[in-house]
């Protein structure tokens, strides 16, 4: 009964420890499209990315969850133009993620 517990103790910790790194991964791989190939930070203003933008809406105050992001991102809102087609699905993804993601820590 002891290895029982042992075992799911394990395995539990071990995919806390590896989903955090594919996490990880991922918020790097949007901040880094968010301040380059996306050119976001020109536009919108999240600290976390040091921007401050004044065309688009600040982040930080607007807090967008995940699928207003790639709505937004996907399809173009406003004076913002669409990035389908421009960006991978995996890159619209993971702008999404690290926007909803750092624009809640302040």
């Amino acid at each position: 009964m002891n290895k029982k517990y042992f075992y799911l103790i394990f395995f539990l910790f071990s995919n806390m420890i590896f989903l955090q790194t594919k996490s990880d991964t991922v918020y790097e791989l949007g901040k880094d499209i968010f301040l380059n190939k996306g050119g976001c930070a020109s536009c919108h203003t999240l600290s976390d990315a040091g921007s401050n933008g004044v065309i688009g809406p600040n982040l930080n105050q607007l807090r967008p969850d995940f699928s207003r992001v790639m709505t937004a991102v996907t399809n173009g809102i406003g004076v913002m133009p669409a990035y389908e087609g421009q960006l991978k699905e995996e890159e619209i993804k993971a702008v999404s993620y690290y926007v909803s993601i750092s624009s809640e820590k302040d």
